[in-house]
């Protein structure tokens, strides 16, 4: 029987960035999620939450695998971090580009995955650019420290499978040039 190689990418971002759903619009399984009603500031954006992690599976093909794990947004659930984070090889940062400072958010999320990024790689997502046309994914490399100037970033729609899985694509080259999974 052929050995099945297991790799973990975590998606992380603000509240409503849309991870949940880009995990769902990825995975090869239904996805299992741990949203609840809101009950703070959150519900005034959306009505329900991560409160632990969302998990999805996606197929590279017969051997290779991803485990996909979406983290809370809120900072209040931020123990869960590094709890999904270990064991990761990689980082997607979902930022919402209709949020009020959507630069801020990167920048949090960037320092508060700082260690994890340093040992692994990360890829940023823009999402919810068809209600915020702006800042621009060129204005969101203006913001990047000069350490990180290489992220790759891309405008996405969450729910749709060829843009998440140019980030999940963007991230394993960025790990190893090489490697390459097949695009529906």
């Amino acid at each position: 029987m052929e050995q099945i190689n297991n790799h973990k990418i975590i998606f992380t971002g603000p509240v409503g960035a849309g991870k949940t759903t880009a995990i769902s619009s990825i995975s090869d399984m239904p996805i299992v999620s741990t949203d609840e009603a809101a009950t703070d500031m959150t519900k005034s954006r959306k009505p329900k939450t991560t409160v632990a992690m969302d998990y999805g599976i996606m197929k590279l093909d017969d051997r290779e695998r991803i485990h996909l794990y979406g983290t809370p947004g809120q900072e209040r659930f931020d123990f869960m971090w590094d709890i999904l984070s270990e064991g990761g090889i990689g980082l997607v940062l979902l930022v919402n580009n209709s949020r009020p400072d959507p630069y801020k958010d990167m920048h949090f999320f960037l320092e508060a995955f700082g260690k994890f990024i340093d040992k692994t790689q990360v890829v940023i997502g823009v999402t919810r650019v068809d209600e915020s046309p702006a800042p621009t994914v060129a204005d969101y490399h203006q913001q990047l420290p000069d350490h990180l100037k290489k992220i790759p970033i891309f405008e996405v729609d969450a729910r749709k499978r060829r843009d998440i899985s140019l980030l999940v694509q963007a991230l394993l080259y960025s790990l190893d040039p090489g490697m390459v999974i097949q695009n529906d």
